[in-house]
């Protein structure tokens, strides 16, 4: 008896305690209950209907844009046209200025006969579609753990106190959006950006490569994007990753490249045997 009571009281006090966090986080502003998203590119994912963006929307493919359309669905068998999603919302994406209206991706899911929750469900999972208007350069900070040990906070600081943002947010002039990014797969020269440029629509869409970089490396980068000029793609040090050197405390710590290297000399040729003859005998094992 006395075991039950204890139990019916410890159940209890857990409810209370639930209903008292639940409680708590109603109160919380939408705003600061987002901030606890485990990446910025959460915060372009959230709809709200807006005079750009409702039911009302209104948005279709260009007689181009269609025609591209068409094609990539042309990949595809008849009965499985829903593969086409991904490069159908990329191309309207890039279309609509780097965003996905509800209006867009109903045209994908119209296009390819499918529900339109299902399109959205592919919006939403893939953090390279943006559910909200972006700046003209889209700047990804790469966040994942060969940048972040290589600089990627201070990258993301040097950024964010020079444009006045912080992740998930755009400039007052429109040119710039600031996001973080998981791996971009170009580890060996960390840290990076990566740049989209929606202003120039499908045809001069562009996503670049800003490797090894120093704070100052990024600051001039955004200021050579905003004076109008194309600042130097991939590492900012070397020549690919040839083993020049690496990032060391912010700075490009150069280094002798002949001291990174087990190659000494030529290579000998490859070992062959006379396919004719018997193949030697093992060697007997040392004792």
């Amino acid at each position: 008896m006395l075991r039950s009571v204890r139990a019916l009281s410890r159940a209890g006090a857990l409810l209370a305690a639930r209903s008292a966090v639940r409680a708590e986080s109603q109160a919380v502003p939408v705003a600061v209950a987002r901030a606890y998203a485990t990446n910025s590119h959460d915060i372009f994912n959230i709809h709200r209907h807006e005079s750009h963006n409702n039911w009302s929307t209104k948005f279709s493919f260009t007689a181009d844009n269609l025609a591209k359309a068409k094609k990539i669905m042309a990949n595809y068998p008849d009965n499985y046209q829903a593969s086409a999603v991904i490069p159908l919302l990329d191309l309207a994406q890039q279309q609509n200025d780097g965003f996905l209206s509800l209006a867009a991706m109903n045209a994908v899911a119209q296009l390819l006969g499918m529900a339109p929750i299902r399109v959205y469900e592919v919006a939403t999972f893939y953090t390279m579609f943006n559910r909200t208007p972006m700046g003209r350069y889209h700047v990804m900070v790469c966040g994942t753990t060969p940048c972040m040990l290589q600089g990627a906070k201070g990258i993301y600081k040097a950024i964010s106190d020079h444009l006045g943002i912080v992740y998930g947010q755009t400039t007052e002039d429109k040119l710039f959006t600031l996001s973080e990014m998981e791996c971009m797969g170009a580890c060996v020269n960390a840290p990076m950006i990566a740049v989209a440029d929606y202003s120039g629509g499908v045809e001069k869409f562009s996503y670049i490569y800003y490797e090894d970089l120093t704070p100052e490396d990024a600051v001039g980068i955004l200021e050579t994007l905003r004076s109008g000029k194309k600042p130097k793609v991939g590492s900012q040090h070397r020549h690919c990753a040839e083993p020049a050197g690496a990032i060391a405390g912010g700075k490009w710590v150069p280094s002798d490249p002949g001291q990174n290297i087990t190659l000494r000399g030529e290579p000998r040729g490859p070992y062959c045997r006379d396919l004719n003859e018997p193949p030697p005998e093992p060697e007997a094992p040392k004792a």
